[in-house]
C-alpha cells in the first residue's frame, strides 16, 4: 500500500493494491479542507466477464466452464450451474444425488473458510494491526500459533482436496456435478475415507472456535474493537434457509430481514429478479445490487436504504436457528455476546464480528458433512442421477457461496444454446456494503492531524476483509473502454510523466 499523496487537507490517500483478498482492489480515501475525510471509494479495477463468455454455448457445459472462474470457490459455481440446468432441463433430482452434492458442498465450505480465517484474515488479529507487513501473513500466524496447530491447517486443505478428488476425479475445479445429479456415485470404501475425513473436519471446527476465544475475542483490545469499533452497518440481511427456517448453504428460500430482524420477504431462487436489482457506477467494474422494492438511497444504511448483506453474519440473521450440536452452542455465545440476546432473535450488525460468524459456520458445515456422510443411501448405486430430456429453456440455481448468496441464471434456446447468462456472486451481493464499511473505517481511523502510519491504512483495509471479497469472479459490468493510467518514477520515486485514456 502507498499514500499516493501527502495526508494534506484537500488531498488524497491511495491503498493501491489492497492486501489478503483474491482478486484486485484499491481505495482512494479523499480529505477535505479540515484534513477529514470526505469521501471514500473502493474501486475494482479490473474485467473477467463472464457472463458474456457463457454465451454460445451448450448449456450442459456450464458446471464444466464456471468452475474455472475461480481456483478458491469452484464448487460454489460448479453447484450453482448444476441447479440452474437441473431447472433447464425440468428434471427433481434423486435422493442420494441430493445429498451426495450436499456433503461435497459442506466439506468445501470448511476448507474455504478455513482459508479466509487463517491466511487472510487471522494476520491482523494473531499478529496485530500494526505489526510489520513482512511478518503479518500465514508465515507470521504459523510462528505466532505454532507448528502443531498449522500443520492441523494445511491437513484441512490437504483432506479438503482429497474429498474433492473423491467426488470429481481431481482436487481443484472438479466438475462432477453434472445437469440430473453426479457424474458418479460413492463406494463404500470411499465413503469410510470421507467419514474419517468429516471426523477430523469436526475436531478442526472445535480447534478453530478456540483459537479464535483465545486469540481474538479474549483479547479486550480486539472485543472492543469489534463491539464498538467504527464498523458497524444496520443493514437487511440476505441467505437461504430451510424449510424449518434454519441455516442450509446448498438449498432452500431466499431469506431477507429488516434492519430490526423482522422478515421482509422470502422467495424461491428463481423469482430474484423480483426482489433484486443491479446499478452500475463508472468508477468500477463491479455492479451494485440493491432490494428493488426499498429502492437504491446510496451507500446509506437503516431500514429506508436498499443496501444488504449477504456474508456468513447475514446468513445467521435470517436464519432461525443451527441444526448441529456445537455451532449451535457457539452461535448462542455470539448472540448473546453481540446483541444480548442468545435466542439469535436480534439481527447483528458489527462488521468485525463477520469473522466469529465464519467459524461458526465452518464449525456448522463440518457437522453437517459427518451427519450426511453417515446416511446408508449416500453410496446408493442407481440413484446418483437421473438423464435429461429436452430443456424447457430458462432455469435459475442459487446456493449459498462462503462469500455470499451465489445465483446463476440461464436463458436458452429451443436447442440448450445459452443466450443470456447472469450471475449474482457473494462479493457482488455485498459490494455496496463493503464500500460503506471501507468509508466508516476511513472516517473512525483518520482524524484531524493524526499521523498516517502503515498500520492506520491496514485497519481500514480490515473493513473489506471481514467480507471475505473475491473479485475474480465478481466482475460483469463494462462503463465504456478499458480505462489506462501509466505513471513513470525516476529512481528517487518522484513522478516524471503521467498518461492515459
Amino acid at each position: 500500500m502507498r499514500i499516493e499523496s501527502p495526508p494534506s487537507p484537500g488531498r488524497r490517500i491511495t491503498i493501491d493494491p489492497v492486501t489478503r483478498l483474491e482478486g484486485h482492489g484499491k481505495i482512494e480515501i479523499f480529505l477535505d479542507e479540515h484534513g477529514e475525510v470526505a469521501d471514500c471509494f473502493f474501486q475494482v479495477p479490473e474485467l473477467r466477464g463472464f457472463e458474456k463468455f457463457c454465451e454460445g454455448r451448450p448449456v450442459e457445459e456450464m458446471p464444466r466452464i464456471t468452475p474455472r472462474i475461480c481456483g478458491v470457490c469452484p464448487e460454489a459455481h460448479m453447484m450453482a450451474s448444476a441447479k440452474a440446468c437441473d431447472a433447464v432441463f425440468g428434471v427433481e433430482l434423486p435422493p442420494t444425488a441430493r445429498l451426495l452434492r450436499e456433503l461435497q458442498y459442506n466439506i468445501f465450505f470448511v476448507t474455504d473458510h478455513a482459508t479466509h480465517f487463517y491466511a487472510l484474515a487471522g494476520p491482523d488479529f494473531v499478529l496485530g494491526p500494526d505489526a510489520d507487513p513482512a511478518q503479518r501473513n500465514v508465515i507470521g500466524v504459523i510462528g505466532k500459533v505454532g507448528p502443531d496447530i498449522a500443520r492441523k491447517v494445511l491437513q484441512c486443505r490437504a483432506w479438503g482436496h482429497e474429498a474433492a478428488a473423491i467426488f470429481g476425479g481431481k482436487p481443484v475445479n472438479p466438475v462432477n456435478a453434472i445437469p440430473g445429479g453426479m457424474s458418479k456415485g460413492l463406494t463404500e470404501a470411499e465413503r469410510a475415507r470421507l467419514e474419517e475425513i468429516c471426523s477430523f473436519l469436526v475436531e478442526f471446527g472445535k480447534l478453530t472456535l478456540k483459537i479464535l476465544h483465545d486469540a481474538v475475542l479474549a483479547d479486550p483490545r480486539y472485543l472492543e474493537l469489534i463491539l464498538h469499533g467504527p464498523c458497524y452497518a444496520e443493514t437487511y440481511s440476505m441467505g437461504l434457509v430451510d424449510e424449518y427456517g434454519q441455516l442450509n448453504f446448498y438449498d432452500g428460500d431466499v431469506r431477507v430481514v429488516d434492519p430490526q430482524g423482522r422478515e421482509f420477504c422470502r422467495f424461491r431462487p428463481a423469482e430474484y429478479a423480483e426482489h433484486v436489482a443491479e446499478r452500475v457506477e463508472p468508477w468500477t467494474y463491479l455492479k451494485i445490487p440493491y432490494l428493488k422494492k426499498v429502492g437504491w438511497k446510496g451507500f446509506v444504511d437503516g431500514a429506508g436504504s436498499g443496501m444488504y448483506r449477504a456474508t456468513p453474519q447475514a446468513r445467521l440473521n435470517v436464519s432461525e436457528g443451527i441444526p448441529t450440536p456445537a455451532a449451535r452452542e457457539a452461535y448462542e455465545e455470539y448472540c448473546e455476546t453481540l446483541t444480548g440476546d442468545r435466542t439469535g432473535s436480534k439481527p447483528a450488525h458489527h462488521t468485525l464480528a463477520i469473522h466469529w460468524a465464519r467459524c461458526i459456520e465452518l464449525m456448522f458445515a463440518a457437522e453437517k458433512a459427518l451427519e450426511i456422510v453417515r446416511r446408508p443411501e449416500i453410496t446408493d448405486p442407481r440413484e446418483y442421477r437421473v438423464e435429461c430430456g429436452r430443456p424447457v429453456g430458462e432455469g435459475v440455481g442459487t446456493v449459498e457461496a462462503p462469500r455470499g448468496t451465489l445465483t446463476h441464471h440461464y436463458v436458452t434456446d429451443e436447442r440448450g444454446i445459452v443466450r443470456k447468462a447472469n450471475l449474482i456472486v457473494g462479493t457482488t451481493n455485498n459490494y455496496a456494503a463493503i464500500c460503506f464499511s471501507v468509508k466508516q473505517a476511513a472516517q473512525g481511523f483518520i482524524r484531524r492531524g493524526a499521523e498516517i502510519t502503515e498500520g492506520l491504512l491496514n485497519r481500514i483495509e480490515m473493513a473489506f476483509r471481514a467480507y471475505d471479497p473475491c473479485f475474480g469472479c465478481a466482475t460483469h459490468s463494462l462503463p465504456g473502454r478499458m480505462p489506462l493510467e501509466v505513471t513513470v518514477r525516476d529512481c528517487e520515486g518522484r513522478v516524471v510523466a503521467r498518461g492515459g485514456r
